[in-house]
């Protein structure tokens, strides 16, 4: 897969942002690998924009008894953190390819930074979000409505979060949403906020590029 999409070039602390629209996840995952395997010192960081078609995807350490109901959604077995997660169209994804030693910051950093704009733009359209300590992501009233997983390799990441925009939410019914038995899931249309994944999507990475 051949990454193409908004963006300039140049070096050092920039963030380049790619709009990249509905695309196949195992080719997208693989772009990220590679990318991330040959960028050097001063390859610019990078937000990539897009949704999936319907996919789950099984982190490193998942667990198969996660998928708890027969589906024909494709499950496949990644290298980011985290247990089992769904990916369809209506949902916002997020891949941040970013250089943490030239940040100066790790991973957790990382991570409450992307949760953090998540919550900052739910509270933008009147949702209060929250996070849940030991379970990372953004929820509303303990229902999840943003999935965080990252990979690090030779201090740089790749995968990034999901914010549930307006999607069909039965196919989380198949999987233990995260490896949480029971858990909620909820999205942005079911809280009442009139957001479509194009325009979350543009000011999240708005907001990334202040705060990365």
């Amino acid at each position: 897969m051949r990454i193409s999409g908004q963006g300039a070039e140049g070096s050092g602390q920039q963030v380049i942002v790619r709009t990249l629209g509905r695309v196949e996840y195992e080719p997208t995952w693989r772009a990220m690998q590679t990318f991330t395997a040959a960028r050097s010192d001063i390859t610019p960081d990078e937000i990539w924009l897009l949704e999936h078609p319907p996919v789950y995807t099984q982190g490193q350490a998942g667990k198969p008894e996660h998928l708890i109901a027969p589906t024909r959604i494709p499950v496949i077995p990644i290298d980011r953190g985290g247990q089992i997660t769904y990916h369809g169209p209506g949902q916002t994804v997020v891949y941040v390819l970013v250089d943490l030693r030239r940040r100066g910051y790790g991973i957790r950093e990382l991570v409450t930074r992307l949760e953090q704009v998540v919550i900052d733009l739910l509270g933008e359209h009147g949702v209060a979000a929250e996070r849940i300590v030991g379970a990372p992501g953004v929820y509303v009233r303990g229902a999840k409505i943003a999935a965080l997983g990252l990979r690090v390799k030779h201090g740089c990441t790749y995968h990034g979060l999901a914010l549930n925009v307006a999607m069909d939410l039965a196919p989380f019914a198949a999987i233990n949403p995260c490896g949480y038995a029971g858990m909620a899931v909820t999205d942005c249309r079911s809280q009442g906020a009139t957001l479509t994944p194009a325009g979350a999507g543009a000011a999240l990475a708005c907001a990334l590029q202040a705060t990365l």
